[in-house]
């Protein structure tokens, strides 16, 4: 009597794990560095990479339990509802006096259960989850602007509206760029890109002006020295920090902008501590790293054999790219100033468990493409 043959297990894509692995080394060591001093308020000067742990091992729980569920489970209108709703509670509580949790007058964060949580990170990849759904199912009505792309934009508008109210700009703007990012894919339009890009630029234009400190913010960073006692101080501090780094680096630990000079070093502008201490080497391992997973990220979403998994994909990958872009080009004086955290670097407990969940994602969509194991057979035909 014959005996079964085992069925065959599908792989990830292991470059992707790996390179979520390295980065988040990366940024567990750049984090100790930014945060480590002889005192603290707290009085532990671990408090920062122990929180940092935390997020980092839910994350962990979620990627390794995301990457073996079926992605296309996330289609389900149900689950695509559930996700929005959710999204749309906590995206209300937080702009609410009392409920949400006010710093440096943004109100962004939600309190559970002595536990802080940022809202806005999880409606990113609820957005993801939903714009690769409708544009799924809805791939016939892209040719029409009004009354085929505009609707699919209500969903990114209105997450874009409730995160302007914390304030985050930066945020809500990622939100939008990322939606046309996966519109583009989706074959949108050429003129129906360019003309919603340049609406985009408009609406955000006329918000940072709309406002003095943001009018100065837009202002200061073409030529950050000349108002370092006001808006250009932030950035004045990144590039010297930047600059004190050379070409090898301080040396771990060693950099001084940390120390009461340069602003948030452990979530904003965590980029200038990797220059200042690894140097411009260091700086170039991490860009590249960011590009290799945007590259082993859309890789995935060419390989996948279903249009949904395909642009779930890319939106996952845009978003990170997006981020990690923004936050670099702030940090370097490329971009105005903004706050949002550079990806597996910045703390943030909420940030990097949402994006280790996505990462997961990922690795389920990726499953889809790989290989199977032992025998090495391609599975690029079949259907998730």
């Amino acid at each position: 009597m014959k005996r079964f043959a085992a069925r065959p297990r599908r792989a990830c894509d292991h470059t992707v794990a790996a390179l979520m692995v390295l980065l988040l080394i990366l940024g567990l060591i750049t984090l100790f560095s930014a945060t480590y001093y002889p005192r603290t308020v707290a009085g532990d000067p671990l408090s920062a990479v122990r929180k940092q742990l935390i997020g980092v091992g839910l994350g962990a729980a979620a990627c390794i339990v995301l990457s073996r569920v079926p992605y296309r489970a996330l289609r389900s209108g149900r689950v695509m509802l559930l996700l929005l709703a959710a999204s749309a509670v906590m995206l209300v509580l937080v702009i609410i006096p009392g409920i949400g949790v006010s710093i440096n007058g943004s109100r962004r964060w939600l309190s559970i259960a002595g536990l802080s949580m940022q809202p806005s990170e999880f409606a990113k990849y609820a957005m993801v989850i939903f714009m690769a759904g409708a544009l799924d199912r809805w791939s016939d009505r892209l040719p029409r602007l009004f009354t085929g792309v505009a609707p699919l934009l209500i969903v990114p508008g209105v997450m874009f509206l409730l995160i302007l109210e914390q304030p985050n700009l930066s945020t809500g703007g990622s939100i939008l760029i990322c939606a046309l990012v996966m519109l583009f894919c989706a074959g949108l339009r050429v003129r129906h890109m360019a003309l919603l890009s340049a609406a985009g630029l408009c609406v955000g234009a006329f918000y940072a002006w709309s406002a003095p400190y943001r009018r100065e913010r837009l202002l200061s960073f073409r030529d950050p020295f000349a108002k370092m006692s006001d808006e250009g101080y932030q950035l004045s501090q990144s590039l010297i920090a930047l600059g004190s780094g050379g070409l090898f680096g301080m040396g771990l630990g060693q950099g001084r902008q940390k120390f009461a000079y340069l602003p948030y070093p452990e979530s904003d502008f965590i980029f200038a501590i990797v220059g200042e201490d690894f140097g411009l080497l260091g700086c170039t391992a991490v860009i590249a790293l960011f590009a290799a997973f945007v590259f082993a990220g859309l890789r995935v979403a060419l390989r996948c054999p279903d249009r949904y998994g395909c642009l779930l994909a890319a939106g996952i990958t845009s978003m990170i790219g997006l981020q990690a872009f923004i936050n670099m080009g702030v940090v370097t004086g490329i971009l105005p100033t903004t706050g949002l955290p550079l990806p597996f670097f910045s703390a943030g407990g909420t940030s990097v468990t949402m994006i280790m969940a996505a990462v997961g994602i990922l690795l389920s969509i990726s499953r889809a493409s790989g290989r199977r194991l032992p025998d090495g057979h391609d599975n690029k035909g079949e259907r998730a």
